[in-house]
């Protein structure tokens, strides 16, 4: 069962799908994740995409995240996120965000800028690309020291060309490859 690791919910635990509806991450890689992140996670403001359980979202709110909007079609994948939000009791007034739409067509439509973008769609359908290369056309979506991260499995992975944005990081993790990009250098993209 997936649990909070860090933070004001440490050791909550939380609600999960059973089968493979939903692409959940592991805590040795989510907590390396936050490792890498370390304190940039205070005051961040995150976008969720293919939420899930909320699991990575709701450990930036135990972390001290300011804001985590999270984004899901499956309305199972919503219902489980906002009973981990009561669960582990992360929501205030202002700092939580849950929507149930396409993320991909979510993306068409930039209205705000996240310190980090959290792309775990699931597996195997080459969601995560398309995602990706909607973030790059609407680069708008990221802080200028913003972090796109997606998480995969290693088998997944393929060089995409990128126009905005740039990799500068992979870090495997078991069945989990986390791949991290971020704004590209003016002549490196």
């Amino acid at each position: 069962m997936p649990r909070i690791i860090s933070g004001k919910a440490k050791g909550r635990k939380l609600e999960s799908l059973p089968g493979n509806e939903i692409r959940p991450i592991t805590d040795k890689a989510k907590m390396a994740l936050f490792n890498i992140i370390g304190p940039d996670v205070l005051g961040s403001t995150w976008l969720d995409l293919f939420a899930g359980t909320g699991s990575v979202g709701l450990e930036a709110l135990s972390r001290g995240a300011s804001f985590v909007r999270f984004v899901d079609w499956n309305p199972r994948a919503i219902r489980l996120v906002k009973t981990n939000l009561e669960r582990t009791r992360l929501q205030q007034a202002d700092n939580v965000e849950v929507l149930q739409v396409d993320a991909l067509a979510l993306l068409e439509h930039p209205d705000r800028a996240f310190d980090y973008i959290f792309i775990a769609p699931p597996q195997y359908h080459g969601i995560w690309k398309k995602a990706l290369l909607k973030v790059d056309e609407h680069p708008e979506w990221l802080a200028p020291d913003g972090w796109v991260i997606v998480q995969i499995h290693p088998n997944e992975y393929e060089w995409v060309p990128l126009k905005n944005l740039e990799e500068f990081d992979q870090r495997r993790y078991g069945s989990v490859l986390l791949v991290f990009y971020r704004h590209a250098e003016p002549g490196n993209s």
